[in-house]
C-alpha cells in the first residue's frame, strides 16, 4: 500500500543569525503540531530531525503536495525571511526558504511514539534531498527546490513537470503573497485569514491572484484527484 513522505531541508539555515534560529525552530515545532491538526484524518506524523531537517509521513498519499507547498510559503513568509540585509546564502533562504522532496511508496512502520519512519518512501524522499547539492565548489547553485519521487517511472515523468512549475510560482511569491496561499492551502476560511493576518480581504485576495494562486490551486487539486 502506498504512503508518502516528505523529506526537507532549509536553504541556508546557517546563514541565520542565532536568534532567528532559534524563533525559527520554535515556530517549526508549532508547525508540526498545526499539520497534526490540519491532517490529521490523513495521518499526519512529522518530525524535525535536526535544526534544518524534518521529515513528514502521511498514511493517506493524496495531501501530500498540499502539505510540502504549505512548508514552502510558511517558510518564505516567516519573520526569520524578512530582513532587509544578511549574506549570499541569506538571500538565498529568503529566496526558496526550503527544498522539499515528495515521495509516494509504501512504507514499513509509521510509529510516532517511536519516532520512526521506516520504508520505501522515506529512503526515496530522503536520498533525493541528499542528492540536491546547494553548492558547487565556492559557487552556490540552487536549480530547483520541490522533487517528486517514486518506484514508478510514469509518475516521476508525470509529476516532475507539475512540481517544477509550482517550485517556479512559489519561489517568486513575495512573502505576503506566500502568507495568503499558506493559508488558503490550509482550507482557512476567509474570516480566519483576515483575523490571523490581520489584513483586508482585497488585500490578500490581491495577493493570492498575484501568486498564481488559481493556477496553484488546479494543480493541488489534480494531484489530490489521482491519489484519493
Amino acid at each position: 500500500m502506498n504512503q508518502a513522505t516528505i523529506s526537507a531541508d532549509i536553504i541556508g539555515y546557517t546563514a541565520l543569525k542565532d536568534a532567528d534560529r532559534e524563533i525559527l525552530q520554535k515556530d517549526l515545532k508549532a508547525l508540526m503540531a498545526e499539520g497534526a491538526r490540519i491532517f490529521k484524518k490523513d495521518g499526519f506524523y512529522g518530525r524535525i530531525v535536526s535544526g534544518d531537517q524534518i521529515e513528514i509521513a502521511l498514511s493517506r498519499p493524496a495531501k501530500a503536495l498540499r502539505l510540502a507547498l504549505m512548508l514552502k510559503t510558511w517558510i518564505k513568509f516567516h519573520p526569520a525571511a524578512q530582513k532587509k540585509e544578511g549574506s549570499s546564502r541569506y538571500q538565498y533562504f529568503k529566496q526558496h526558504g526550503i527544498r522539499l522532496a515528495v515521495a509516494i511508496a509504501p512504507l514499513n512502520k509509521i510509529d510516532p511514539e517511536g519516532g520512526i519512519i521506516d520504508g520505501e518512501a522515506i529512503f526515496l524522499s530522503g536520498r533525493k534531498i541528499k542528492h540536491q547539492s546547494t553548492s558547487r565548489g565556492k559557487r552556490i547553485t540552487i536549480r530547483n527546490t520541490l522533487f517528486f519521487c517514486s518506484e514508478n517511472q510514469k509518475w516521476n515523468h508525470k509529476y516532475a513537470a507539475l512540481f517544477a512549475l509550482i517550485d517556479e510560482l512559489i519561489s517568486k511569491a513575495k512573502p505576503k503573497q506566500c502568507q495568503a496561499i499558506y493559508y488558503k492551502l490550509g482550507g482557512y476560511s476567509e474570516n480566519d485569514i483576515i483575523k490571523l493576518t490581520g489584513r483586508a480581504q482585497a488585500n490578500i485576495n490581491t495577493s493570492s491572484t498575484t501568486a498564481g494562486w488559481h493556477a496553484i490551486e488546479q494543480a493541488v487539486l489534480y494531484f489530490e484527484s489521482q491519489f484519493s
